[in-house]
C-alpha cells in the first residue's frame, strides 16, 4: 500500500543494515527522507533501533528480479523512489595467480553487477517522477594498486566508469549519477581485517602512515558525502567521484 502521509523524498540504501549502510541510512532519515533498506539479512536488533521505521526489504540483488521487486516495493510502499545509495558490496583480498574464476564472478556479481541493475530499475522508477539521484559507493582502490586486492579493485574501478556513463545517458532525465569513494574506516570489515594480521597495531600504524589526515575514516564522513550528493544542494553535480580518504588518493 504506496504511502501518502509525507510528501518526503525517498530513499533506498542497498546493503544498509550494517556498517556504512546503516549510518547513511540513518543520516538520509536525519535529513528527512523516508529510507528503505535492503539486504540478505535483516539488521541485527541495535540496527534496526538505531533506524526506527526505516521499511526493510529482504532479497539478494545478484538474482535476476531481485532489484526490480525492491524497487517496486520500495515505490508501492512511498509512491516514488528519489535517491538510490548503491551500498552493497563485499571486499576480497588474494593473489591474481590464486583466485578461481568463480571468485572472480561473485566478486562482479555484487559489487558490479548488482549496482548496475539496480540503477537500471531505479532509473526506470525515476524517470516518470521527474528524476532524482544515484550515488554508487566506489573504493579509494578504485583509483590504485594494491597487491592482493586486484579483484576488488577492478570490480569498483568497473563501477567508477559505468557511473560516468550513466551521468551522460540519465542526465536528460534529471537524474544525477554520482559516486562516493571512502578510504580505510572503522568498520567491522577492516576490525576482522586487522585482527586477522600477525601484528595488529603495527598494520594500522602503517595505514595511518600512508594517509595525509593521519586517521581512518568514520562512517559519518562517509555518510556526510551521501548526504550532500543526494541533496538539492548538489544539483549541478553529476558524474563526479567524491573521495572520502583523508587525502590518499592525492599523494
Amino acid at each position: 500500500m504506496t504511502d501518502t502521509t509525507t510528501g518526503a523524498r525517498v530513499a533506498l540504501v542497498t546493503g544498509g543494515t550494517s556498517g556504512f549502510g546503516a549510518t547513511i541510512a540513518a543520516r538520509l532519515q536525519a535529513d528527512g527522507l523516508r529510507v528503505a533498506i535492503s539486504g540478505r539479512k535483516p539488521p541485527a536488533a541495535d540496527v534496526a533501533e538505531q533506524l526506527g521505521d526505516a521499511l526493510f526489504i529482504g532479497g539478494d540483488i545478484t538474482e535476476p528480479g531481485v532489484p526490480e521487486r525492491v524497487v517496486g516495493e520500495v515505490v508501492d510502499a512511498f509512491g516514488r523512489l528519489d535517491v538510490l545509495v548503491n551500498n552493497a558490496g563485499r571486499r576480497h583480498a588474494g593473489l591474481i595467480v590464486d583466485t578461481p574464476q568463480q571468485e572472480l564472478v561473485d566478486v562482479f556479481a555484487l559489487n558490479t553487477i548488482a549496482a548496475m541493475t539496480m540503477t537500471a530499475a531505479a532509473a526506470r522508477a525515476m524517470i516518470p517522477t521527474g528524476g532524482g539521484a544515484i550515488i554508487t559507493m566506489l573504493s579509494r582502490l578504485a583509483s590504485s594498486g594494491v597487491p592482493t586486492l586486484t579483484t576488488y579493485t577492478a570490480s569498483k574501478g568497473a563501477l567508477a566508469a559505468y557511473t560516468r556513463g550513466a551521468a551522460v545517458e540519465l542526465a536528460p532525465h534529471n537524474i544525477r549519477v554520482n559516486a562516493v569513494a571512502p578510504g580505510m574506516a572503522r568498520t567491522p570489515l577492516i576490525e576482522d581485517w586487522l585482527a586477522d594480521q600477525p601484528d595488529p597495531d603495527r598494520a594500522l600504524a602503517d595505514t595511518l602512515a600512508d594517509i595525509p589526515l593521519g586517521r581512518l575514516a568514520t562512517p559519518d564522513d562517509v555518510a556526510a558525502a551521501v548526504s550532500y550528493l543526494a541533496s538539492p544542494q548538489a544539483a549541478y553535480v553529476t558524474g563526479a567521484s567524491i573521495a572520502v580518504d583523508g587525502g590518499y588518493t592525492a599523494r
